[in-house]
């Protein structure tokens, strides 16, 4: 077996797909506790967070010969348990709404609209972020995406906790103008969806 600790990610990116499991046990390795802490910060029960970056891993082998991190495999990951804490919380309140009222099979049957709603929504943040300058963008994902405070995202960029907190602001005021811009849809989705509430 051997020994892949100093290898980057991109290249463990690349040999995940071809390799055996000793790759994808220096990238469990490498992740797993950082991934573990991202989820805790929004979920304050380890069990579940432990369930949460398994998972991730889960499909990350069963997957790996069709996926493309074009982002990079740090990116792909933290963004999985991002969206998997999501899908907890929504799962919890669906489970929450279903016992405490029986209007929420209404809700429920309204699911599946929602998600195309908020997935085409997703979309368009997601391509705005893209179109942000490089430096911006990765201020705001490693805040966003990886949890890490101003503090640790200098550090990290080798930049002023300041300089910082200027790209984040320049991010979320485009976003802000992108939400902007959307709004009319964002309206049209919404009545449409509060047909099935009122």
């Amino acid at each position: 077996m051997g020994n892949y600790s100093k290898h980057t990610d991109e290249e463990l990116a690349l040999l995940l797909k071809q390799a055996g499991p000793e790759i994808f046990k220096e990238i469990y390795d490498r992740y797993w506790d950082r991934l573990l802490n991202a989820a805790h910060k929004r979920v304050r029960n380890t069990e579940i967070c432990e369930e949460i970056v398994q998972d991730v891993f889960t499909k990350l082998w069963a997957n790996r010969s069709s996926l493309v991190f074009t982002a990079g495999i740090g990116n792909y990951l933290f963004t999985a348990v991002r969206y998997n804490v999501i899908d907890h919380y929504r799962k919890h309140a669906v489970r929450e709404s279903f016992i405490s009222s029986e209007q929420a099979y209404v809700k429920l049957d309204n699911s599946t609209e929602e998600y195309v709603f908020l997935n085409d929504l997703k979309k368009h943040i997601d391509t705005m972020i893209a179109r942000l300058p490089v430096k911006c963008r990765s201020v705001y994902q490693l805040s966003r995406i990886e949890f890490k405070t101003n503090k640790e995202i200098a550090s990290e960029l080798n930049i002023s906790e300041k300089t910082v907190e200027g790209h984040l602001t320049k991010a979320l005021q485009s976003l802000r103008v992108t939400i902007t811009e959307l709004m009319p849809v964002l309206l049209v989705g919404l009545s449409q969806l509060f047909k099935f509430y009122l």
